[in-house]
């Protein structure tokens, strides 16, 4: 198992048979290692997203020129524990997904803006999720067209906008999560400060990344699921549960309904209270069973009396 470090940027292996920690590896050039996720057709990278923009390097030549800062998209052999090479996009990152085929790493990318008060921020109607093609990056990395930065000696990639690298796609609005569904087909990313949620095909990236057709154009269902969407996990049965902070519900919805332009959504189930991350059983891989739903609640409010400092938490199993 992989574990993130998002205060000091680094990234931690588990052994699952002895519950141990054999390797943990420090991320150059990254602050708030956030998303993380691993590769899904065979055990190769692990993928981690430095959450917030950085002077790069961060020596302190560079603090007041905002043109010098970025974040890094980083992947570590889940093998070695060492760091492969790193990507430069722009905006913020937070959470990482990867595709089934090996292909493609993600992440959702917020303050495109790249401002620094909030209105800044959240100005823009849409952000992206950011998509990387391993192949190319592989390809650039071996030809040794990596620079470094700073004492670090990691190739590093520029993937920003226009870069052959990656692809941004246009997605409503401050992007938190990316969860890919069970057929590996869809990749689902969930708004945030918009009450959607953006399905995009991946099946469509490879055309955009030709540029065949726009990248906006991978997008094909947008559906309205309630307000503050953050996560979302998967049945077999072609639903997803996406998790809503703000109206403290699980919202189910059909993928397939919402690509046919229909209304997709089954249900919204009321959770106690504000719903941040989500799972289900087997939900991250081809063999979801569709058995049970996890709410996980971040804040308690008024559900349990005080007996210290603290009110206890409430998750919630669901059916």
């Amino acid at each position: 198992a992989f574990v993130n470090d998002k205060a000091q940027g680094r990234l931690a292996r588990i052994r699952l048979d002895h519950f141990v920690t054999d390797a943990i590896t420090e991320i150059p050039n990254s602050q708030g290692t956030h998303g993380i996720f691993p590769s899904r057709h065979k055990l190769d990278g692990v993928y981690c997203n430095s959450e917030f923009r950085i002077p790069l390097p961060n020596d302190g030549r560079d603090v007041n020129d905002p043109k010098k800062y970025g974040a890094l998209h980083t992947c570590v052999d889940a093998k070695t524990m060492k760091v492969r090479w790193q990507v430069q996009v722009d905006g913020n990152m937070d959470l990482c997904a990867t595709d089934y085929k090996g292909k493609y790493s993600m992440a959702c990318c917020y303050n495109s803006e790249e401002g620094v008060t909030l209105a800044e921020m959240i100005a823009a109607d849409r952000d992206y999720l950011i998509v990387f093609n391993l192949e190319r990056i592989e390809e650039a990395v071996k030809a040794g067209k990596g620079t470094s930065i700073g004492t670090s000696k990691v190739p590093v990639l520029d993937g920003r906008k226009g870069s052959p690298y990656t692809l941004y796609i246009p997605v409503p609005k401050s992007p938190h999560g990316v969860n890919v569904d069970p057929t590996g087909r869809y990749a689902v990313c969930a708004g945030k400060l918009s009450p959607t949620v953006s399905v995009v095909d991946l099946e469509k990236v490879g055309e955009a990344f030709a540029g065949t057709i726009k990248p906006r154009d991978c997008v094909v269902a947008e559906p309205e699921v309630g307000l503050g969407p953050l996560h979302t996990a998967f049945d077999n049965r072609g639903n997803a549960y996406t998790s809503i902070f703000i109206d403290s519900v699980v919202t189910q919805w059909n993928i397939a309904d919402a690509v046919a332009g229909g209304n997709p959504v089954k249900q919204k189930l009321d959770v106690h209270y504000q719903i941040g991350h989500i799972n289900a059983s087997m939900s991250e891989t081809k063999e979801a069973d569709g058995n049970w739903v996890i709410a996980l609640n971040k804040f308690s409010k008024d559900r349990f009396l005080p007996v210290g400092p603290n009110r206890n938490e409430n998750d919630q199993l669901i059916d």
